[in-house]
């Protein structure tokens, strides 16, 4: 089973009842409520199991990118929803990026995954790969460093996310 964002686009053959869109003809927090509630029903139905540490959704693998913020999974510096540790899924309706409304995985959600892969790319990101990876003096806690999943971490970085290492 894959779960991915409605606007993802993936050339593999997927068959289209594995695919879980987020409703995006609802408000934000009715997306936000739906998706949680599909999620559950997935539960339910055990074809996501839950993670016994956590009692969180507990995904295969969640892929990742990173903003030049160090925002992951529209969950962005200094926001209250960093915070979030009741629910699955939420919303975002002041995003300090466009768009200003967005649904989202929580962290609780993300670090019981068995795996987790960060991608990032482009020199943009490289101050935040930085104060994240690098040997900073003054590291900032960056959403991105919240990322500790339940099993595997891994980076993928292109040379010039890297070149501040």
């Amino acid at each position: 089973m894959l779960v991915l964002p409605s606007w993802f686009s993936w050339q593999v053959p997927i068959p289209p009842g594995n695919v879980y869109a987020i409703n995006d003809t609802l408000s934000a927090e009715e997306a936000a409520d739906d998706y949680e509630t599909r999620i559950r029903e997935l539960v339910d139905k055990n074809l996501i199991t839950l993670s016994p540490s956590s009692g969180f959704p507990k995904f295969d693998l969640v892929l990742l990118g990173m903003g030049p913020d160090g925002h992951v999974a529209s969950l962005f510096p200094g926001h209250p929803l960093v915070q979030e540790n009741k629910r699955w899924v939420t919303f975002i309706k002041d995003s300090p990026k466009p768009p200003p409304e967005r649904i989202t995985l929580t962290f609780p959600v993300i670090n019981a995954s068995a795996y987790a892969a960060l991608v990032v790319t482009g020199k943009k990101e490289a101050d935040a790969i930085h104060s994240v990876l690098g040997k900073s003096e003054n590291p900032i806690k960056l959403p991105v460093a919240l990322v500790s999943p339940e099993g595997e971490l891994k980076w993928f970085l292109d040379k010039d996310a890297a070149s501040k290492l």
